[in-house]
């Protein structure tokens, strides 16, 4: 997938050229750091995620040439309308003396382990003293890793929230428990996000925490960048166009009865409120195609699409729960009939989710008989501030002297006083932080991760109080 038609030195921000005569001459060394600013009393975890498919795509190899350094010089001088800014010779020696690698090494944390805030996750440093601005440099794409790691972490919280309620209301436990909570929420959001990269690099992420997705292309990159052949599965599923095909209103019936034909066994989602859900739960599936539900080896799972999700999940379930029954399991929780489940998915990011589940658990309805579909709310609704992640500068050498590298801002709250701001960073050597490990060296990926690796980093143990 790595596309060679990409220049390294053009893919950073338009000012990052002009820093190398910005530094203090003497200066041969930098290192700098990455790390999520949530205030720590915050309690939240965070995760890294994805940099091994930055790595990948952007960093290793020969990624600079000369034409390239040519191509970048004639492409600034034009940008900035002078010829002082961009280092030409300092990408030169890049070429010259690595063979076009770059003289960086990159330590991390385990990709994919739930990590307190405020920890470095990713320290970079330079191995050359003529081009040690080249860390920086390195910022802007390095600094995109915020992506695939906040998916990670909102898809980790997304099944702690689940786990939670799941442990509540159902009487699944152990491996039947883990193995029921794989599925809870699938990715739908190939087609809203704003790339096809996005779609990729989000659906690896949440493949990290789930085994659900409609997102093909987040396979690929599981499987390209971090060896898993096949992280994620589905089932057949209609659409409205599949319903609404069959003669409008008056042919649901025969559409509803073609799925179960057509697909006699396993289980099957067929989305149901084209034009009347409870109409279409109570009368067609509860009652014209009742019998073949039932006598079906598999679950029937019957999709709302509109409407409030809050109350139609509860309407949902309630029709269901009329027309084919059920259980109340030992903690008083109802359970339906194994031959239908329902699933959510409109409207649905990790507030929803829960509200959702708290609502079920409300209702005496046991977590058990739903799992929810997410797009927007999955993969597009965050932004680099969702988790404050940053990347900063901690260390120099300049002259022989070590230097501790940090900010300390203060700023005007919402009330106008002027107090400390949280985006202080840290300063020093972060490289013995507990956790980090080596896997990026001039050039060369010197430790590659599997996603199984990360899966089993990404285990959750803890047991979520939800308030």
């Amino acid at each position: 997938m790595k596309n060679r038609k990409d220049n390294i030195i053009k893919m950073t921000d338009s000012y990052k050229p002009s820093h190398s005569k910005l530094y203090k001459k003497g200066t041969t060394y930098m290192q700098s750091y990455l790390e999520s600013r949530v205030p720590e009393e915050y309690g939240e975890k965070v995760m890294l995620f994805g940099l091994q498919y930055f790595i990948k795509e952007y960093l290793t190899g020969r990624v600079v040439s000369y034409g390239d350094v040519v191509k970048a010089r004639n492409f600034f001088e034009s940008h900035f309308g002078r010829d002082d800014v961009f280092d030409e010779e300092g990408w030169k020696h890049i070429v010259r003396q690595y063979d076009g690698r770059l003289p960086v090494k990159i330590y991390t944390q385990p990709e994919g382990k739930p990590l307190d805030t405020r920890t470095p996750l990713i320290v970079v440093e330079s191995t050359d003293p003529q081009v040690f601005w080249l860390v920086n440099y390195l910022e802007t794409i390095l600094a995109q890793v915020w992506y695939p790691s906040t998916i990670a972490t909102n898809s980790y919280n997304a099944k702690e929230t689940i786990r939670y309620y799941m442990k509540e209301t159902s009487e699944l436990e152990g491996e039947d428990l883990e193995g029921a909570l794989g599925f809870k929420l699938h990715d739908f959001g190939y087609r809203g996000v704003s790339s096809v990269e996005t779609a990729g690099l989000g659906g690896m992420s949440h493949l990290v925490n789930f085994l659900g997705t409609d997102n093909l292309r987040g396979l690929e990159f599981a499987d390209h960048y971090y060896g898993e052949d096949m992280a994620g599965f589905s089932i057949p599923a209609s659409e409205h166009s599949t319903m609404t095909t069959w003669g409008g209103r008056k042919g649901e019936v025969d559409a509803m009865e073609n799925m179960l034909d057509t697909y006699p066994d396993g289980l099957i989602a067929c989305v149901s409120d084209s034009y009347d859900i409870i109409h279409a739960i109570k009368n067609i599936w509860g009652d014209q195609l009742k019998e073949k539900v039932l006598n079906r080896d598999g679950t029937l799972v019957v999709r709302p699409d509109s409407g409030d999700p809050i109350v139609a999940t509860l309407k949902v379930f309630e029709a269901l729960w009329e027309a084919f029954g059920g259980d109340v399991n030992s903690k008083g929780y109802r359970v339906l009939n194994p031959k239908v489940r329902m699933i959510q998915g409109d409207g649905i990011d990790l507030d929803m989710l829960e509200t959702i589940l708290d609502n079920f658990k409300r209702h005496n309805i046991s977590a058990e008989n739903i799992t929810f579909g997410s797009g927007g709310g999955l993969l597009q609704k965050f932004n680099r501030d969702t988790f404050k992640f940053a990347f900063k500068c901690n260390q120099v050498i300049t002259n022989g002297e070590d230097i501790d590298v940090r900010k300390f801002p203060k700023e005007f709250d919402s009330d106008g006083n002027y107090v400390e701001s949280n985006k202080f960073s840290k300063g020093g050597d972060l490289k013995s932080t507990e956790g980090l490990e080596l896997v990026f060296e001039n050039g060369y990926l010197v430790k590659e991760r599997t996603f199984e690796d990360v899966r089993n980093n990404a285990t959750a143990k803890s047991q979520m109080v939800v308030a």
